[in-house]
């Protein structure tokens, strides 16, 4: 019995619904296929207990998840590498933690210095620079440089240091979670109807957070005197709940220019971050009264419907073989994961310890599926050792037949012998965690240990035999604590997780680094050089 169906014989999670692999699901070829079309569909606060195939609980069902299950690999033990949203769009997008950069906690807002730097590889950059057409439709949220000031905007003038930087030949979206105003539909440096009037949260009827929906204000003061709160940026002609129809609307269309270059050996690549489940929860009054979990539910329910849409396009166009999706989410589910438990008794988490900003599983482990047709071998099948988004890079450098130069994913290790064979001997390297508030996390294999940061002390889990993180076993096993506390400095200081030549951060030492003091980093640095 290995780790995952041991869990699921506990009780507290499921494995995928999937079937045994039989000879119509095995590829029966061993030709390597051509370069595939390559889609990342990234949710937002979305936990690993809301895929109805990871959950068998669940108070709604996903079947498009499921299929992408079924149809491909459920990477079970799969984590994103940070627990909150700026920092794991930097991990996935560059195979790089963003604890390395000047982003220490937290997230930003929509406007600032973007934290990819121009001359930093990503997935983006990686694959136009190898052939392919490349386009971002979602939200960003990892910084943009807006013309002029807030009070004074010229929007004739184009937005910069932005997704169009940073290896996207195309952009559609919105600068960063609605919360934090600026919103308009944007499409490459420009806003067709620019952010020229204001607004912020108003009250929901389905669920416990807000919406951003007209009436707008002219100014922030009429806003402030309406809500009781100063006025964020907003476009006349936007709505919350348009954001997924918009956003899968605007990928169909641009995979549809693409599609006959695609077919002639010029694939794409589309980044596709939605703005669901996280606040607000908006679904469409189409989707009211679907499922058992209230707005919450109807919302997930919306988003898997367009999951399905670019699923029923691709097969409509003929892209279906060779286009590899893979789906995943940026943290765990936010704290009205509780309230769902309560009212629905539906648990976002999968009923691991914690949700969005902690430091545990709940924080970070999520839904993780990579389907294939023309090159996984044995789909429907799971994946029960540790991976991370972080791996994105190395995994999309080798199926191109790419070599990544020593300053380019230094956290990102290929899994693509994981979709190869499902006989594959990989193991990952030690993985980092890292909570909202700057606390670290180290993972070999079913050890887990949480380093100390402020007052907290070191915990160490047996995620083996607790998954939900219940019982701290550091006083058993001093000889683990040692030797993963030495693993996790060495990635810390040397700037990399991988074999190479030391990379620097972007920072010297930094205060959350508490279990080593600035001489063991600067000593750690160097040793690694």
């Amino acid at each position: 019995m290995n780790l995952v169906q041991a869990i699921s014989a506990m009780g507290l999670i499921a494995l995928p619904q999937l079937h045994a692999a039989n000879p119509v699901n095995v590829a029966v070829s061993d030709e390597i296929p051509r370069r595939p079309n390559i889609i990342v569909i990234y949710t937002d606060d979305q936990g690993y207990g809301d895929a109805s195939c990871l959950n068998p609980a669940a108070k709604f069902q996903t079947p498009n998840l499921d299929r992408l299950a079924k149809e491909g690999i459920s990477f079970t033990n799969a984590h994103c590498s940070d627990t909150v949203c700026t920092p794991s769009r930097y991990g996935l997008l560059t195979g790089r933690y963003c604890w390395r950069t000047t982003r220490k906690t937290g997230v930003m807002g929509a406007e600032g210095t973007c934290l990819i730097d121009d001359e930093r590889i990503t997935l983006a950059s990686l694959l136009r620079d190898n052939g392919y057409h490349t386009a971002m439709v979602g939200k960003w949220h990892l910084g943009m440089d807006f013309p002029g000031e807030a009070k004074s905007r010229d929007w004739t003038q184009p937005v910069k240091d932005m997704p169009l930087d940073k290896g996207f030949d195309y952009f559609y979206g919105v600068p960063a979670s609605l919360n934090y105003g600026v919103l308009a539909w944007f499409e490459g440096r420009h806003a067709k109807v620019p952010p020229t009037v204001f607004t912020n949260k108003k009250p929901n009827r389905r669920h416990v957070d807000y919406r951003i929906m007209p009436p707008y204000q002219s100014t922030p003061q009429e806003t402030q005197r309406e809500l009781g709160t100063r006025g964020m940026e907003v476009a006349p002609d936007f709505i919350d709940n348009q954001c997924l129809t918009r956003f899968t609307d605007k990928a169909i269309e641009w995979m549809s220019g693409k599609a006959d270059e695609a077919k002639a050996g010029k694939p794409f690549f589309l980044y596709l971050p939605f703005t669901s489940p996280h606040y607000p929860v908006c679904p469409l009054p189409e989707f009211h009264g679907q499922g058992d979990c209230g707005g919450y539910g109807e919302f997930v329910i919306e988003t898997d419907h367009h999951v399905g849409r670019i699923l029923k396009y691709l097969e409509t166009a003929g892209l279906d073989d060779n286009t590899m999706i893979v789906f995943s989410s940026d943290n765990g589910p936010e704290k009205s994961w509780q309230q769902r438990i309560k009212d629905f008794n539906h648990d976002s988490r999968g009923q691991f310890r914690g949700g969005k900003r902690d430091i545990y599983e709940g924080g970070h482990r999520v839904p993780f599926f990579v389907r294939w047709p023309g090159g996984i071998q044995e789909p429907s099948r799971s994946y029960d050792r540790v991976v991370g988004q972080v791996d994105l890079l190395a995994t999309f450098a080798d199926v191109i037949e790419s070599k990544l130069p020593e300053n380019a994913g230094e956290d990102s290790q290929s899994f693509y012998s994981v979709l190869k064979s499902s006989q594959t001997k990989y193991t990952r390297l030690p993985l980092i965690n890292h909570g909202s508030g700057g606390r670290f996390t180290i993972t070999e294999g079913s050890w887990k240990l949480v380093l100390a940061h402020k007052k907290s002390t070191p915990e160490l889990y047996d995620l083996s035999t607790d998954i939900a993180e219940t019982t701290n076993v550091v006083a058993d096993h001093p000889d683990v604590v040692k030797q993963l506390t030495q693993k996790i400095t060495d990635i810390v200081a040397r700037g990399r997780t991988t074999a190479g030549t030391s990379q620097a951060n972007d920072t010297g030492y930094w205060n959350d680094l508490k279990w080593m003091t600035e001489a063991e980093y600067k000593a750690a640095a160097v040793l690694g050089n």
